[in-house]
């Protein structure tokens, strides 16, 4: 895993964004390093801007499997700064799990609830006074698309960047899709469960490799939350810098990737996918 060096002024901005950390999420952290570790490699190239730790700032990653958000934050703690989730009402209110997360300080969502609306704005409010990077998948779900390359996604990233004037800076990832496999959309036995305990005990023997690369931030200066359009010129704009990154990652498997999980649906469509390559 790559660190950074720097002066003293950087070294005290990044203590001060583990600092501001709840202990619980800390510990959490701690654990999930070693986790990682023992299941494959994590090589991270690019850097997060040191001025933004500490300041309210939306990172948004694409979405390749069950195990990148775990990644994410191994990487994430490398780069000084422990980075909260916008997750589920289903994980925030999950027994044992779920005080944890609430208490480590996550954004909660409530997906297709009447008060989306205001869930929304009270997520902007937040923004605008946190102190720690909020890590949001545009994409909204793990891709489906054949060559998971990054799907449209959804506006929501965009407009909490445009609504609370946060900055927002891109990860683009490659490598935890092979740590565990999709799976299933619900589980109702060992035959659901099987496929994953597989093949992440596959993994750990065969040590996959982690890319993440952190990407610059994304200009949106030019833009604004009340003119029509500019919501989807954000969320464009954000897509295409994570794919752009994304590429020199995956430059062996520009097409399809080399691994093969048995269990994704391959339903999903890409905007974002670049031109093929000339055959040879």
């Amino acid at each position: 895993m790559v660190a950074l060096t720097g002066g003293s002024d950087e070294a005290t901005r990044r203590e001060k964004a583990v600092a501001d950390t709840p202990n619980i999420w800390r510990v959490l952290n701690a654990v999930d390093r070693a986790f990682v570790r023992l299941v494959g490699r994590v090589e991270v190239s690019g850097a997060f801007p040191e001025h933004l730790l500490g300041k309210p700032v939306l990172v948004a990653a694409n979405h390749i499997g069950m195990f990148d958000p775990f990644v994410l934050m191994a990487a994430a703690k490398g780069q000084g700064f422990l980075p909260r989730f916008m997750l589920t009402a289903g994980l925030m209110d999950a027994p044992v799990l779920g005080p944890l997360l609430r208490r480590s300080g996550h954004l909660r969502v409530d997906r297709g609830k009447a008060n989306v609306i205001d869930a929304f704005s009270r997520a902007v409010e937040t923004l605008k006074t946190a102190r720690v990077p909020l890590l949001v998948y545009p994409e909204g779900r793990v891709t489906l698309e054949p060559g998971m390359w990054p799907e449209k996604g959804k506006t929501g990233v965009a407009r909490m960047a445009l609504g609370g004037g946060v900055p927002v800076v891109t990860i683009s990832q490659w490598g935890a899709h092979e740590a565990v496999y999709w799976g299933s959309e619900t589980v109702s036995g060992w035959k659901d469960v099987k496929p994953l305990v597989v093949s992440f005990l596959r993994a750990v023997r065969n040590r996959p490799v982690f890319k993440v690369h952190f990407g610059g931030q994304v200009d949106l200066s030019d833009l604004s939350a009340g003119k029509p359009g500019d919501a989807m010129r954000a969320h464009t704009r954000i897509m295409q810098a994570i794919t752009a990154d994304l590429v020199p990652l995956r430059a062996d498997e520009p097409d399809e990737a080399r691994f093969h999980d048995p269990t994704r649906p391959t339903t999903g469509r890409s905007p974002w996918r670049p031109p093929a390559p000339p055959r040879g």
